[in-house]
């Protein structure tokens, strides 16, 4: 098995840019600058911009959107950005309101990116629950994704806006990823119940992939967050596991070795 590098940039909330094997991804666009989009039925106000721009990044081979509903996950700047990527990769049902260039894909659906060059990257869906049981109505469908670079989900898992649940530990049964990529801040749009992974969620996850390393992203940005990445940070030392999470920087590419 090749040796590899996996390079992650922290863009800002979920938006994060990953570099692995050739292939530049994209998780869920967001580039807007601060602001507040709507009151009601759920509160989604913008409290800082991402910390690299479009045309900072450069050429994309693929965006992986892990929904399209909400604008903390695809905001406006964000939906602009997505016809000028070759793919995206995404819910069925996203795929169905996006058209275009959208791939939807099922839990452990499995397809291949291939570069002109014979490079490939296995991109696999997984299942995601945004929220307590109950909430998909409300919720709607979300996907995370495993990325594979020798065989499906043994590189990156970027676990998409969900809490640790049956699905959740699925993933972990199934797959051994180098990284794990967790989506945190215990979101709190609609009460008191969250709606993205909080401290205990991402301790269940170190538990579960014992020898992955362990980032967070969207945790900041946004109003209905209630856990920062500092809070995180403690939990995790407060347990005797501050070595299994990795900081992200924003804008400062970190780079793991595979």
């Amino acid at each position: 098995m090749a040796a590899h590098t996996l390079t992650l940039t922290l863009v800002g909330g979920p938006t994060a840019l990953i570099e692995v094997g050739g292939f530049r991804l994209l998780t869920d666009p967001t580039f807007d600058p601060p602001g507040l989009y709507r009151e009601a039925p759920v509160r989604f106000e913008k409290t800082s911009g991402p910390a690299l721009s479009p045309g900072e990044i450069g050429l994309l081979d693929g965006v992986l959107l892990t929904h399209d509903q909400h604008f903390d996950n695809l905001d406006n700047a964000g939906r602009a950005l997505l016809p000028t990527t070759p793919v995206t990769y995404t819910t069925l049902a996203g795929a169905g309101r996006l058209e275009g260039n959208a791939v939807g894909l099922a839990p452990f659906e499995t397809r291949e990116l291939q570069a002109a060059d014979g490079r490939r990257l296995f991109i696999t869906a997984t299942p995601a629950r945004h929220g307590p049981v109950g909430i998909e109505p409300i919720s709607g469908d979300v996907v995370g994704f495993l990325l594979g670079l020798d065989q499906p989900g043994d590189t990156l898992y970027v676990t998409g806006d969900t809490v640790w649940y049956g699905g959740t530990a699925e993933v972990a049964r199934r797959f051994a990823p180098k990284v794990v990529m967790l989506f945190t801040g215990a979101a709190e749009p609609r009460g008191r119940f969250h709606m993205t992974m909080d401290s205990n969620d991402a301790l269940e996850a170190a538990h579960a992939f014992p020898d992955a390393a362990l980032v967070a992203v969207h945790n900041e940005g946004w109003v209905h967050f209630k856990e920062s990445a500092t809070e995180l940070a403690t939990a995790f030392a407060t347990l005797g596991a501050a070595t299994r999470l990795t900081p992200l920087d924003r804008g400062v590419p970190r780079p793991f070795t595979l």
